[in-house]
């Protein structure tokens, strides 16, 4: 049933289109932003989840402002 509904759809191939290239795209944007942020600051973000909350300042995210 859904097979001939699909069928009946006409243009269906260009969804199909749009949709891996908005995959790439959003892929892609965000492999090079995190490529591009400091070694520092995703080390520091790394060792967030394993902090202990009594000292946050073992782990603390550098601050963007130099």
């Amino acid at each position: 049933m859904i097979a001939n509904v699909l069928r009946s759809i006409g243009g269906i191939g260009l969804y199909g289109v749009v949709s891996i290239l908005l995959f790439f795209t959003v892929f892609s944007g965000a492999l090079i932003w995190t490529l591009s942020r400091r070694r520092s600051l995703m080390e520091a973000m790394a060792a967030l989840p394993l902090a202990d909350d009594s000292a946050p300042e073992t782990a603390t995210v550098p601050s963007r402002h130099e």
